[in-house]
């Protein structure tokens, strides 16, 4: 069985993006402490993403390491960023239901 990590990245302080999402998404894929690890940008994150240059290349290297990174479409459409994050190689899709079947399956998920 997979160990997967989901880690649902609401934040929109960029240390945060940087000492945090990312370096525990990378090093968990690196060092093999996950089989899979998928981040989940939400709300002030999204915002976060378009705007700000090196959390765009942290994402970047994220993804070379195979960290799969997703966004929340609701909150891409009301920043006005869709377009943006689809650039950037993001998913971009509705989240609610299936973040909803990841916490009613007791899946680990880690809240940033």
């Amino acid at each position: 069985m997979d160990k997967k990590l989901t880690i649902l990245w609401t934040s929109g302080n960029p240390g945060t993006a940087h000492l945090m999402v990312f370096m525990y998404a990378i090093n968990s894929v690196l060092n093999h402490w996950w089989d899979q690890v998928e981040v989940v940008a939400w709300g002030a994150a999204v915002k976060l993403i378009s705007e700000d240059q090196s959390i765009q290349d942290k994402i970047e290297l994220a993804q070379k390491q195979g960290v799969k990174i997703s966004s929340c479409i609701s909150c891409a459409a009301q920043y006005g960023v869709v377009d943006k994050l689809i650039e950037l190689g993001i998913e971009v899709i509705p989240w609610g239901e299936p973040m909803t079947k990841l916490l009613q399956s007791g899946a680990p998920i880690l809240s940033v």
